[in-house]
C-alpha cells in the first residue's frame, strides 16, 4: 500500500513515518505545505492512502482538497478537534489526534483495507428502490389535538422514562407510542442515525461534532439541549462513514 505523508513538522513527519512503515506502508512522499502538496498531486500518480495535518505552514490542509480531486483516502493528523466535522464531509476514514498512538493508527489502516477489500452495496440506491418503505410523517396527540410532524422537521428521536420522543426543529416534544428499536426501521438511513442506545438524530440538525473522551463524539443538535448526546464508541466508526457518504 502507497502512503503519502503531509506534515509541516519535521520531527513529527520523521516519527509518523516510522510508524507507517512498521504497518507494511511504503511511504512514496513527504510533503510539508498546502502548495508542495497541490503541486505533487498535480504531477504524480495519487497513492492509497494520504495522512495529512491539518494545519500546514503556509495554510489549512482543505485548500489542497479544494484545488486537486484527490483520489486518494485520507487520514487527518491533527491536534486541534475544532476541524472534525469538516474533515468527516472529505470522505475521511480517521481523524486522529497528536500524538498519534499507533494502536489507533493501526486500526485506521486496518479499517481502509477493510473497506478496500469489501463489497459495498450503494445504500443510496437501495434507499431509492424501497423509500416508499419510510415514513415521511408522524402523527402525535397532545391534549386532544391530534397533529402531524412531517419526518423532515424532526430533529432527533429519543428514549426516556421507558418511553420514545421526538423533538421538533422549533424545539418542539411529543410522545410516541412505538420503541425506538421500531422507529429506527421506519425511517431513511440516509437522514437518521442510532448513536446510541437513547438516541436516534437528524443528519440535518447536526450543528457540531466534538472530539470527546475515550474516543467517543459528542453531537451538538440545532435546538434540542436537554441533554449531552454522545455517540458511543463501537458506533464512531459507523457513524463517520454515515455523515460522509
Amino acid at each position: 500500500m502507497k502512503v503519502v505523508i503531509i506534515e509541516d513538522e519535521k520531527p513529527a513527519a520523521r516519527l509518523l513515518k516510522r510508524k507507517v512503515e512498521n504497518l507494511n506502508c511504503e511511504v512514496i512522499a513527504v510533503l510539508s505545505s498546502v502548495t508542495e502538496s497541490i503541486e505533487w498531486f498535480l504531477q504524480n500518480e495519487h497513492p492509497d492512502l494520504v495522512l495529512v495535518d491539518i494545519q500546514l505552514s503556509d495554510g489549512l490542509s482543505f485548500e489542497i482538497f479544494e484545488q486537486v480531486a484527490i483520489k486518494s483516502s485520507i487520514i487527518f493528523t491533527t491536534a486541534y478537534d475544532e476541524y472534525a466535522l469538516k474533515a468527516f464531509k472529505l470522505n475521511s476514514i480517521d481523524y486522529l489526534l497528536k500524538p498519534i498512538d499507533e494502536n489507533e493508527l493501526k486500526a485506521a489502516v486496518e479499517k481502509f483495507l477493510s473497506l478496500q477489500n469489501k463489497t459495498v452495496f450503494n445504500q443510496q440506491s437501495l434507499n431509492t428502490i424501497y423509500s416508499s418503505n419510510f415514513k415521511k410523517r408522524f402523527v402525535v396527540k397532545t391534549g386532544n389535538i391530534i397533529k402531524i410532524i412531517d419526518v423532515n422537521d424532526i430533529e432527533c428521536f429519543y428514549s426516556a422514562f421507558k418511553s420514545s420522543f421526538l423533538t421538533t426543529n422549533k424545539s418542539r416534544t411529543f410522545s410516541l407510542d412505538d420503541s425506538l428499536e421500531t422507529i429506527e426501521k421506519e425511517v431513511s438511513t440516509d437522514c437518521f442515525f442510532r448513536v446510541n442506545r437513547q438516541f436516534l438524530i437528524n443528519l440535518k440538525a447536526i450543528k457540531e461534532i466534538s472530539v470527546y473522551s475515550n474516543s467517543r463524539l459528542k453531537i451538538s443538535l440545532n435546538n434540542y439541549k436537554d441533554e449531552e448526546i454522545i455517540v458511543s464508541r463501537e458506533r464512531v466508526q459507523d457513524f463517520k462513514q454515515w455523515i460522509s457518504r
